[in-house]
């Protein structure tokens, strides 16, 4: 049955306030996790690295955003561009987001350069400082979802919809995005970055960020003399017009589900998605599993998620449906910050690992 949940105080979600302190008191932060049985042989068997998956889908990325690019600008001036750089923008705006992600884990390839290569490439493409965002990824999987300690949780609540649904054509992400790296760039970090970077990688976060804005700028002058949006339609602009898949499927991962506790069936979400979203994704959509286990290949997340499925919540079985579940839910915290969505278990799983949940949200009805 659903509870009118009683409302609470604002959520202080930067990583220095009130929530930061709660959460350090209590034991949330760098709290010890829920983990499904995975036999130790077999577990060593999936993290086993290898560089063949990485370079195949990697080849199959960046070739294919060459011929994008090559046909974009061959038929720019006319509509038969528009289908070049829709797919362009695609693989370039969303793609990039699994790829920096799976390369920051350096779990991607086996190989230490390659990761790194790639990281810088996709962090370039997403806008994303290289050097901060490595710290602050790994922070939210030691702190998922913990206010006052997790820097990437895309849904606050109470939610701002509108600002939300401007992300998916980049409006105002990629103006932040831009601004934190202009101010990293002239030297800044903020409190939050200072909290999460240790302080001997500050200076190759600003130059990372200077090095960013340089060839933005270099490609904007470019635009200028040239008196065309081309230079920007290939470096730049696809971040904007090709983010959505990304935002479709990276908002899928937490949204609607719980703060503050330390079982990942809880807070993160696994939804069966269609071949070339798993491509674009890298098998990001397999997300309790990756959470419950990161240092997992993207390749070998199928595998994984066969093995413990039993013992998880069962998976959206679309995108459309996960979608649909999402946004009531969070539709439902603009006006009720503490409700969540609790998903029902199997009869094989072991109970939900609740202790840790600290603030006075109750479970939802279950779905």
């Amino acid at each position: 049955m659903d509870m009118t949940v009683p409302p609470t105080a604002k959520r202080d979600y930067s990583l220095t306030g009130e929530s930061t302190r709660r959460a350090l008191e209590t034991g949330l932060a760098g709290a010890e996790w829920y983990h499904s049985d995975v036999p130790r042989k077999v577990m060593k068997e999936l993290m086993q690295r290898t560089d063949g998956p990485a370079i195949r889908d990697t080849v199959i990325w960046l070739g294919l955003l060459v011929l994008m690019a090559l046909g974009g600008i061959a038929f720019w001036g006319s509509w038969a561009c528009v289908p070049f750089f829709f797919v362009y923008g695609v693989l370039y705006g969303s793609a990039c987001d699994s790829r920096w992600h799976e390369c920051g884990h350096g779990t991607a390839f086996k190989t230490l350069w390659m990761n790194n290569a790639v990281y810088e490439i996709a962090s370039f493409q997403v806008m994303r400082n290289p050097v901060s965002w490595r710290w602050s990824h790994a922070r939210h999987h030691t702190d998922t979802i913990i206010v006052g300690r997790d820097a990437e949780i895309a849904f606050m609540r109470p939610p701002l919809m509108l600002r939300k649904a401007l992300s998916f054509i980049g409006v105002v992400d990629v103006w932040d995005s831009l601004k934190i790296l202009a101010r990293n760039a002239a030297g800044t970090l903020s409190a939050s970055e200072k909290d999460y970077i240790p302080a001997s990688e500050w200076p190759k976060a600003i130059f990372a960020a200077r090095v960013h804005m340089a060839i933005y700028a270099a490609t904007i002058i470019l635009a200028l003399v040239l008196r065309s949006w081309l230079p920007l339609m290939v470096i730049g602009l696809p971040r904007i017009y090709g983010c959505w898949h990304m935002l479709m499927c990276g908002l899928l991962q937490h949204g609607g589900l719980a703060e503050n506790v330390t079982d990942h069936r809880l807070n993160s979400r696994t939804v069966y998605m269609n071949p070339v979203s798993r491509f674009l994704y890298w098998n990001m959509n397999y997300h309790v599993e990756h959470h419950m286990f990161p240092m997992v290949p993207y390749h070998a997340l199928p595998r994984l998620h066969a093995l413990i499925k039993d013992d998880l919540p069962t998976p959206n079985p679309s995108i459309f449906n996960a979608l649909v579940e999402m946004v009531t839910a969070v539709n439902r915290q603009r006006h009720e910050p503490d409700y969540y969505l609790r998903r029902t278990l199997p009869p094989t799983a072991r109970p939900y690992r609740e202790e840790f949940h600290t603030d006075n949200s109750v479970p939802s009805r279950q779905l």
